[in-house]
């Protein structure tokens, strides 16, 4: 049965999840001291289960995305259309793509009173970026000029040369090279740019117990570990007024206890455990809904090993995974079997680039093999234990026994802690999970983290060619906006076919009854515009 879905094409947001891992799985069971106070009839409040966030700060946050989401307002918004809105933003502007112009609308105020100034902008990036406040989410501003001088351990300067405040709604951003992606960057996702008031630097500490933001609601009380966090409609909001007065962020140790709890009516939102993804829609209809996401995932390979080196071991691996079944039997259908190398709803993805390598053909692929020379040795395929993945690399190494005869086990790690250690050393022989989920919805956003040498991503697929990287230049100094200038680069990573790619991702979530419309930013809900039922 197909699943009721909606098809977005924004970002990942709140749930950064993998294929079937959740992190928003959270830190309490739920249970009568844990309620939410807005689950009762006839109230405009809404309750999400969550990760116990621990850091709250917009710029050091990374589990806490759906809060930031609504306690800050960003500069720029992508719909679920993909067209890009301004926000706190009046406009975002450059003549040549390198140096930006960012004007602030007027009038509006942080929940302390205090006006939003671009004072505030840039006091809040430069704090980000210094090297010594170990902000997790710094390097969502590594584009900015001077950002290499700050953000070292013993840095050479405390501000950020490329950021020049012009008057109070006005600052000058001069990136190192040029990129046409800069206002994309400036959205929902990109909680690094979120601003913060003065009061703010005065005691982290105190402002990450009770953060003041510039958005639709406001703390109604300090930060508790392991309780639920309510935030209240801020009434000087300038912006869009939002369809709740209230919403209950509650943390949950398990998601599946979240999941029953949306089931009887105690809580109102939950992103659905791999677990449970089998039996969503039966348990919920219409109330089970999948956004597809700027997430996708390969098989990843030891490219350091000889035996991986020709390209035709790599596609004959590719084309005898069976994605459309493992989707339908694993995922309820909701993901989207790859056909190039970034998710579908980034603009312009070239779908169906990947062509018949990224097709299910067992027996050419034997053939292709064998054209090759075979295989030498087992194939391990190693991946977090404890995720949720079990079942997703057992098909897969299914699928390589059987149509290419090759030695193939799929080997959980004790949990995520070992795998991404041994990921990252490079400890692994053979295959292994690799994915990526980018925080805005562009080809940038993917191919940067994934292709070039000075991205996030290390192991996801470490492949890095030195085309790729011009080809990116490039792409990112172009002015289009409509994705094209990334497919040249796409090409090349075709040509080279570093790894099979497997699936382009959605989040799937389940709401109660009281919930009767829910819009979402590619994976995460909107929560703000989220409509109760009369």
């Amino acid at each position: 049965m197909t699943p009721s879905r909606l098809r977005r094409s924004l970002l990942s947001g709140a749930a950064l999840a993998t294929l079937g891992i959740t992190v928003l799985a959270g830190c309490s069971a739920g249970g009568d001291d844990t309620s939410p106070s807005g689950s009762s009839d006839g109230d405009t409040s809404v309750s999400i289960a969550v990760t116990d966030p621990g850091i709250l700060i917009p710029g050091r946050q990374t589990i806490a995305f759906e809060f930031a989401g609504v306690v800050w307002s960003p500069l720029t918004f992508i719909h679920d259309d993909g067209t890009l809105d301004y926000v706190q933003a009046e406009s975002v502007e450059s003549d040549d793509q390198q140096t930006w112009t960012i004007t602030l609308r007027d009038g509006w105020t942080f929940h302390d009173g205090t006006p939003v100034t671009a004072q505030d902008y840039v006091d809040s990036w430069n704090w980000v970026a210094y090297g010594p406040n170990a902000a997790e989410n710094s390097g969502q501003l590594v584009g900015i000029q001077g950002f290499d001088e700050v953000n070292a351990p013993e840095p050479t300067a405390e501000t950020m040369s490329g950021l020049k405040v012009i008057d109070d709604l006005t600052f000058e951003v001069t990136l190192k090279v040029p990129d046409s992606q800069f206002p994309i960057q400036l959205s929902q996702g990109q909680t690094a740019t979120f601003p913060m008031p003065a009061s703010a630097f005065d005691d982290m500490d105190a402002y990450n117990a009770h953060p003041i933001g510039n958005g639709p609601f406001e703390m109604a009380a300090d930060y508790v570990e392991a309780e639920t966090v309510t935030v209240t409609a801020y009434d000087d909001f300038a912006g869009e007024e939002p369809t709740v007065d209230e919403i209950d962020f509650v943390p949950y140790v398990d998601t599946a206890t979240a999941y029953t709890d949306v089931q009887a009516g105690n809580l109102d939102i939950v992103f659905v455990p791999a677990s449970r993804l089998a039996q969503a829609e039966a348990d919920f209809g219409d109330h089970f809904m999948a956004f597809d996401a700027p997430g996708i995932s390969f098989l990843g390979l030891s490219l350091w090993e000889e035996r991986f080196s020709d390209v035709r071991v790599r596609q004959a691996l590719s084309m005898a995974i069976d994605r459309e079944t493992i989707n339908e039997q694993l995922y309820a259908g909701i993901y989207t079997p790859a056909t190039a190398w970034t998710p579908v709803v980034e603009a312009g993805t070239p779908e169906g680039l990947c062509g018949e390598f990224c097709e299910y053909d067992p027996e050419a692929a034997a053939a292709l093999l064998e054209e090759a020379g075979g295989f030498e040795g087992p194939l391990e395929i190693v991946y977090p234990g404890g995720s949720g993945l079990d079942e997703l690399y057992n098909a897969i190494a299914n699928n390589l026994r059987q149509n290419l005869g090759i030695d193939a086990v799929a080997t959980p790690t004790a949990d995520w802690a070992e795998f991404a250690e041994r990921r990252t050393a490079g400890d692994i022989s053979g295959a292994f999970f690799s994915r990526w989920g980018a925080l805005y919805p562009s080809q940038q956003a993917t191919m940067r983290e994934l292709y070039l040498e000075t991205g996030g991503c290390d192991n996801c697929v470490a492949w890095y060619s030195d085309e790729v990287a011009a080809g990116l230049q490039e792409a990112d100094a172009n002015p289009s906006t409509d994705g094209s200038a990334y497919a040249a680069v796409q090409e090349i990573i075709q040509d080279n076919f570093p790894v099979p790619p497997l699936f382009s991702e959605a989040y799937p979530y389940v709401t109660s009854q009281r919930v009767a419309e829910m819009p979402a930013a590619a994976g995460s809900p909107i929560l703000h515009e989220v409509v109760i039922s009369e």
